[in-house]
Parts: structure tokens; C-alpha cells; sequence
């Protein structure tokens, strides 16, 4: 029954932004982490990204990223995906699932349009770079 439903809050896992130079596009860009800053392994994580929002009067939609990692060790990060500057003007949408013994986790976050910017920047934990956080 939905009140035998027990929804885990997700704690001290987050995502973070951050801007990296790319020999590849000889240009920074924007990298998105999954930061584990908990005391405990992630088991089983599954990411799926896309971005959504109205550009020009047109609404504008992304198709969907999946990322799967079968473990993120406690205190670690993971690059998850490059953000492509067209992108950075719509919302970018993650849904997280991930397990910690055999006990699922869920949570979206959500980058607003524009707010991936070198002036909403903070030092990242664990990284320790500069970066835009989403909690």
C-alpha cells in the first residue's frame, strides 16, 4: 500500500557544472559531475539527461542521455556528460536513480536556463574547482 512506501531522501549527493578547457574544441566547456560527498557506495546509478525550454518563441526540447555507472565509490566524483553551449540557454534535466543496500534513491535536478555561468560559480567539493552546483 502506498503508506508501507518508504521514499529514502537523497543526502549529500549532487551535481556540479564545471568548466574545463578542451583540447578536443580547443575552448572551455561545460562538464556535469556526479559528486558522491556521502559516507556510502552508490550502487547500480543510472542517469538520464535532456534539456528542455523556449528559444526564439520556439519551444525547443533535447532527445535523451542515459548514463550508467555500476558503482560510485563514497567521497568520489564522475563525469557524466559534456553541455554543448547551445543547451546552456534551456533547462537541463537530470533524473538520478541509484541504489545504497539494496534501498532505491530518486531525485531530479534541474540546471534553469542561463544559470550555468561563470558568475554563479562555487568551489565544488571534493573536486575543488569552480563550479555550478545543483543540490
Amino acid at each position: 500500500m502506498k503508506k508501507d512506501i518508504q521514499i529514502p531522501v537523497v543526502e549529500n549527493v549532487f551535481l556540479a557544472a564545471v568548466q574545463e578547457f578542451s583540447v578536443e574544441f580547443n575552448e572551455k566547456v561545460w562538464y556535469v559531475y556526479l559528486v558522491n560527498d556521502s559516507d556510502f557506495d552508490l550502487d547500480s546509478v543510472m542517469i538520464v539527461s535532456s534539456a528542455f525550454g523556449t528559444l526564439n518563441g520556439e519551444m525547443k526540447k533535447t532527445s535523451l542521455l542515459r548514463h550508467a555507472f555500476p558503482a560510485v565509490p563514497a567521497v568520489s566524483v564522475v563525469k557524466v556528460e559534456l553541455l554543448e553551449n547551445s543547451v546552456l540557454a534551456l533547462n537541463n534535466e537530470f533524473m538520478l536513480t541509484y541504489f545504497i543496500e539494496n534501498k532505491m534513491y530518486d531525485k531530479v535536478f534541474i540546471f534553469k536556463s542561463n544559470a550555468i555561468n561563470e558568475n554563479n560559480t562555487e568551489e565544488v567539493p571534493i573536486l575543488f574547482l569552480e563550479g555550478v552546483i545543483e543540490r
